[in-house]
């Protein structure tokens, strides 16, 4: 929405405008079309052929995070027309089960994709940090596998990724969103044994809580033996804060 431009004659608003829904401030690819998958497919794999790319990173978004009308209550993700035709051609998934499914035959298709192409690339996503509420018992938050039909547990334990980075952005008290209670949920899922690799706030750090959280989730995170490395979010907020630099250092010189 901050964009001050057209849009270019060759945008997939303008290519393929039956694909992009229109959903809160932003438009989306309905991730239920098999033409919006295709498309996104191509565009991931013509970087992995033409760019020489240690690997392919996927964010949290996937449908999208819901949104509220003026009422405030929750407006559904309009995807009439590719739920018509699956349910036209014989479908028996609920709508829900069945955008899940949409997202976890691109996640498999992607790293296939991926590893036909070029067998060393690394191909991760950084989820959000709560899988479901309960998991582990403690845990409350955002529903990602109601919400936004990201069923996360599922690509780590089948393998469909080579690392797993959840974004754990809290600290490690209280244990509503505890990081080492979530920590350790997320390295028992790990059957397929796969990097886990935890994203530290690093951009709350002194503001939403302290700087000292930081180091200690790292050696938190180091000291697991299920966990192989961590990940910053984000580097900006990292780099910007001295205090924080002088910490993470010390931490790493231990």
């Amino acid at each position: 929405p901050s964009g001050k431009s057209l849009v270019a004659r060759n945008h997939v608003n303008r290519t393929h405008p039956h694909l992009v829904k229109s959903y809160g401030r932003y438009s989306w690819l309905d991730p239920g079309e098999r033409e919006a998958q295709l498309h996104s497919m191509r565009v991931i794999m013509d970087v992995v052929r033409r760019y020489d790319i240690d690997g392919v990173h996927l964010d949290d978004y996937f449908y999208p995070y819901q949104v509220k009308d003026a009422a405030g209550k929750l407006i559904d993700f309009p995807d009439e027309r590719s739920w018509r035709e699956y349910v036209g051609a014989g479908g028996k998934l609920s709508r829900e089960d069945r955008r899940r499914e949409s997202i976890n035959y691109f996640v498999r298709s992607l790293y296939a994709n991926v590893k036909k192409e070029k067998p060393w690339a690394r191909v991760g996503i950084s989820p959000f940090g709560i899988w479901r509420p309960g998991n582990p018992a403690k845990i409350r938050g955002t529903d990602a596998y109601l919400q936004i039909y990201a069923d996360s547990r599922k690509w780590l334990q089948q393998g469909w990724l080579d690392y797993c980075a959840p974004q754990l952005y809290w600290p490690i008290k209280p244990e509503a969103q505890s990081y080492p209670l979530l920590l350790n949920w997320w390295a028992s899922q790990n059957s397929a044994k796969r990097h886990v690799w935890p994203g530290i706030a690093s951009h709350k750090a002194g503001t939403k809580f302290s700087a000292k959280e930081i180091p200690e989730q790292i050696r938190l995170a180091r000291n697991h033996r299920g966990i192989t490395g961590h990940i910053h979010w984000n580097m900006s907020g990292l780099m910007k804060n001295k205090t924080l630099i002088d910490s993470v250092r010390s931490c790493s010189n231990e």
